[in-house]
């Protein structure tokens, strides 16, 4: 086991011109980034999932596995030899060491390279190193600091940095990517890193710091750009149509060829059991109870709120999100009741056993609710789901700039302007059809924070940000501590209370109170949050085995 973590830091700073994980041997360093192709290699191989993407939603109380029940993070359980904190750690510093053999060795190839090009090469670099320290310091606080390759007989020394210190390190990186980084590129080269994906990687750093004027500059900085804009359908711009959508700032191209993230199984934990899936990972009752009224009301105040017909008088931001009952979903009617035994499909013109009720299928969604985002309806047919990794989108900046403004004690008509350009897409209005969606006006800290809260939640479900958004509000002790409910078993089902038996209560922080509906609802999980320790993750335990000098983080 020793030697372990830093043999392949120090080894992956040479196959970084490979698809493969797995590095060259160590010779080939001494030859590689002799040319602008090479160097160009080096840049294009970190454009992997790998290196990219936001949390797991299953870490939040936005989502739920039937077949997994928990995780470590919900469960409570998380320890040092976790497998998902052994492989942030280890993807993280392997896309760092990689940054630091460019970085160390480009000049190989300055004397065929034009000067442009290596800045430019290099700024991307920069960003990636810095977006990697980004994610490491929010999940495991203090680090290692690496910006030089490192030897072997070195590694051994090795401890952790302050998280300030790499905070502001993060922050002069991302600066001379902002510096260096065109705007856009041609046509062919629209995934790239840009400044705009500098700024706003900036923006999400400093507003998960706490670091309100430099998240409030960045994000407007991402805004006065001119070059990014909401896309004209919420529920589309998840699909293949919105993969070039102006509003994608950054996104990580998939393709079925590679099937290099979600196969057939993740595929068929997300369809409905009618159309050949398992409807095993859920869209929670939490996150179906945070969407408001048409009126701009949380259901526990709005008179439009009917529990026996949830849907109905919401933000369309739901239906969009979450398929709707009594609708047609993958070519079947979707109607989980437990006296609907069969449905129509439009894809057999006939009526069919319905699979998608629990009175059928035993194991039908556990909660009666199925996801709608960004799932294609080719998906039952080719059982892959290809669909670009969307990282941050022009949407977090709105509501980064309204956030960072609030804390700052700057609530102006630019904040609300920036909460209500995001409402009105929602209802496929412009901002200033003031009287086709519910508008934020004039609101005070205390009720714009609500407002903010919610709003996170109910544009970005799926998108990996609500872990990170209830670490930061300090809310995950409160939001992670709660059970898991779902429909009752069909024979304890009281029709007249289906689906939901009554009003969900929310309090100050939009998180739901199941506790009074009895037998009504079936538990199906208790979440457990350890706050103590749970804030911050453990360091891996092969890390301090390879090297004592580096600390463990309290309570692990």
């Amino acid at each position: 086991m020793k030697k372990t973590l830093f043999l392949l830091l120090l080894a992956g700073t040479t196959g970084c011109h490979t698809l493969d994980l797995n590095p060259l041997s160590e010779a080939s360093t001494g030859t590689f980034y002799s040319n602008q192709t090479e160097l160009e290699l080096a840049v294009n191989d970190l454009y992997r999932l790998a290196f990219w993407g936001n949390d797991n939603e299953l870490f939040s109380d936005n989502e739920w596995h039937r077949g997994q029940l928990t995780n470590a993070v919900i469960g409570g359980t998380m320890n040092a030899d976790d497998a998902n904190v052994q492989t942030f750690w280890l993807n993280s510093y392997k896309a760092i060491a990689r940054v630091n053999s460019f970085i160390a060795n480009k000049d190989r190839a300055a004397t065929n390279t034009p000067a442009a090009v290596m800045l430019r090469l290099e700024a991307e670099m920069r960003l990636i190193r810095a977006y990697q320290y980004s994610r490491l310091i929010t999940h495991f606080g203090d680090v290692p600091l690496l910006t030089d390759p490192v030897a072997l007989e070195d590694s051994y020394d090795i401890s952790r940095k302050n998280q300030a210190e790499i905070l502001q390190f993060v922050f002069d990186e991302l600066d001379f990517a902002i510096a260096n980084l065109p705007v856009s590129y041609g046509a062919s080269e629209t995934k790239r890193l840009t400044k705009g994906a500098a700024l706003a990687i900036k923006a999400r750093t400093a507003l998960y710091a706490g670091k309100w004027e430099i998240a409030r500059d960045a994000s407007k900085a991402v805004i006065d750009l001119g070059v990014y804009a909401l896309h004209g359908s919420y529920s589309q711009l998840f699909l293949k149509a919105g993969e070039t959508s102006k509003e994608i700032i950054i996104s990580v191209p998939r393709d079925e060829k590679q099937q290099v993230f979600n196969g057939a199984g993740y595929v068929q934990d997300n369809i409905s059991r009618n159309a050949g899936g398992f409807g095993a990972q859920l869209p929670t009752r939490d996150i179906m109870d945070a969407y408001e009224c048409t009126d701009g009301k949380p259901i526990d105040e709005s008179p439009l709120y009917n529990p026996q017909a949830p849907f109905k008088n919401r933000d369309p931001r739901l239906t969009a999100t979450i398929v709707e009952f009594n609708t047609q979903w993958l070519g079947y009617n979707y109607m989980p009741h437990p006296d609907s035994l069969t449905v129509f499909s439009s894809k057999e013109n006939r009526r069919v056993p319905n699979k998608d009720t629990r009175a059928v299928a035993a194991f039908a969604s556990f909660t009666g609710l199925l996801w709608k985002k960004g799932i294609d309806q080719t998906w039952p047919d080719r059982l892959v789901e290809d669909n670009d990794a969307i990282v941050i989108r022009y949407a977090e900046m709105l509501l980064t700039y309204a956030e960072a403004k609030m804390e700052l004690g700057e609530i102006d008509e630019s904040v609300l302007n920036a909460v209500n350009q995001i409402r009105a897409r929602a209802y496929g209005v412009s901002v200033d059809q003031t009287n086709a969606y519910p508008t934020i006006t004039g609101a005070n800290a205390a009720a714009l924070r609500k407002v903010l809260r919610r709003e996170r939640r109910v544009e970005f479900p799926r998108e990996g940000l609500r872990y990170m958004d209830l670490i930061r509000w300090k809310l995950a002790e409160k939001a992670l501590s709660t059970p898991v409910i779902g429909l009752p078993d069909p024979a304890a089902q009281n029709r007249a209370k289906w689906p939901f038996p009554g009003v969900t209560p929310l309090d100050d922080d939009g998180l739901g109170d199941y506790s009074a509906f009895g037998t009504d609802v079936k538990v199906l999980s208790q979440r457990s949050f350890d706050k103590s320790r749970q804030y911050l993750w453990p360091i891996p335990a092969v890390e301090r085995r390879v090297n004592p000098n580096i600390t463990q983080n309290a309570g692990y």
